[in-house]
């Protein structure tokens, strides 16, 4: 039935995800690389120096986030109290996570099923985390995150017949096809 349909199909929102994919696996991989070669103690002043850099004043203004909110206070105490075997640990463990959505990302621009259903599952594994989190503590951020996941998950799961088929898969028995013959079996060869 596939070969009657033609090559697959231009699919613009399954590379948009495949970008969004590859960015955040690329990302998550920056980020190891960095914490894995910074040390404990720096950490601290750098933060405060980010949150004052222009440009991140620029973003959370356009965003409405305000800098000195809950999240980032938070997140300020937690770089104040790491250790260097703390932040190797946070590097290993974003390293070990990037995996996952470079791996999801090369798997779905060569749209193999495993890769489809690795995707479908990931995301949809953060779905009921994010909606915690939402009822928590609302912000429109996680709005956009949790909307953002839904939509994937639905999008990779409702064409996943049409969007993981490999190019190159020949189906075993063609449409209106007898039935291959079987070997014969016995001494008659």
């Amino acid at each position: 039935m596939r070969d009657e349909e033609g090559p697959l199909q231009i699919a613009p929102t399954l590379y948009a995800i495949i970008i969004f994919k590859l960015i955040k696996g690329v990302l998550a991989c920056t980020l190891a690389v960095g914490l894995y070669f910074q040390p404990a103690e720096h950490l601290p002043a750098e933060y405060q120096n980010l949150l004052a850099a222009p440009k991140v004043q620029r973003v959370f203004l356009y965003l409405r986030i305000h800098p000195e909110n809950k999240f980032f206070t938070r997140l300020a105490e937690q770089i104040g109290n790491l250790t260097d075997a703390r932040l190797r640990a946070a590097a290993y463990g974003a390293l070990l996570w990037s995996l996952f959505p470079l791996t999801e990302g090369i798997g779905l621009i060569f749209r193999v099923k495993w890769a489809g259903w690795l995707a479908i599952g990931e995301s949809a594994f953060f779905v009921p985390v994010e909606l915690y989190k939402l009822l928590e503590d609302f912000n429109w951020f996680m709005i956009g995150v949790t909307i953002s996941n839904i939509v994937i998950v639905w999008y990779l799961y409702a064409f996943r017949e049409r969007l993981f088929l490999h190019p190159q898969h020949k189906p075993l028995v063609q449409a209106n096809a007898p039935p291959p013959a079987s070997p014969r079996l016995g001494r008659d060869g």
